[in-house]
């Protein structure tokens, strides 16, 4: 007869002690460098990209109602210009209501104690805003339009693409007032998310600026069309 195999019927025994906590932890250690090489060196590439330089812009048109009311939808809109010869690699427009910038662009950030979130806000951005206009157009019918700016880690920023020389860029942002008092919105551009390429006027000074707006606490005055649709002042 051939040399009989005895096969066990009990699974092998699992190794028990400190040994496999330990082999985990030397073998996390080992790859925690190699992995945090990894994430340094895209961003090292995104900063990389993006050159660093002065790139002149010109604020063709900012506009946002200085007088609003609680529940009104009002645009605000920045037309924005290429002013120099070189494209400029992104265009970065970030927004913050008051003194101090919130987690959104139209939050401000409340002294209150014991407040699991401090920030508040004065103005809702309709869904799908910030969207852009077509050249030449008035901005009507932007409800249909694609939304445009795209998603960036800082919540009160906005990215449109890069903007050739002499190149236009006509964006609305929809909001809706929820908060009465005297607020001042600040915008400021970029020529990148990295801070290396820099937007600035015709004399070299930062790109930006800002609206000093008023909401009452009354309520949009209305009326009704001759077709039966009710319209609000200004809106």
């Amino acid at each position: 007869m051939g040399e009989e195999i005895a096969i066990s019927a009990h699974p092998p025994l699992q190794p028990r002690g400190p040994w496999p906590r330990i082999v985990a932890l030397v073998l996390a250690a080992a790859l925690a460098p190699a992995l945090a090489a990894c994430g340094g060196g895209a961003d090292e590439r995104q900063d990389a990209d993006e050159p660093e330089g002065k790139f002149p812009v010109d604020v063709v048109t900012a506009k946002f109602p200085t007088d609003q009311r609680l529940a009104e939808t009002r645009d605000l809109r920045l037309e924005i210009e290429n002013a120099g010869d070189e494209p400029v690699p992104t265009l970065v427009v970030t927004i913050y209501t008051g003194d101090e910038k919130a987690s959104q662009p139209f939050s401000v950030r409340s002294d209150q104690p014991g407040l699991a979130d401090p920030n508040r806000p004065v103005w809702i951005l309709d869904e799908g805003f910030p969207k852009l206009v077509a050249p030449g157009g008035s901005g009507k019918g932007l409800s249909q339009a694609p939304t445009a700016g795209a998603d960036v880690a800082q919540t009160d920023t906005f990215a449109f693409g890069s903007l050739a020389a002499g190149e236009r860029k006509d964006i609305v942002w929809r909001v809706t007032a929820v908060v009465p008092g005297t607020y001042t919105v600040h915008y400021e551009l970029a020529g990148g998310l990295t801070g290396k390429a820099r937007a600035v006027t015709a004399d070299g000074s930062p790109a930006e600026g800002e609206f000093v707006v008023t909401i009452s606490d009354k309520p949009p005055r209305a009326r009704v069309t001759g077709t039966g649709k009710v319209e609000l002042e200004g809106g």
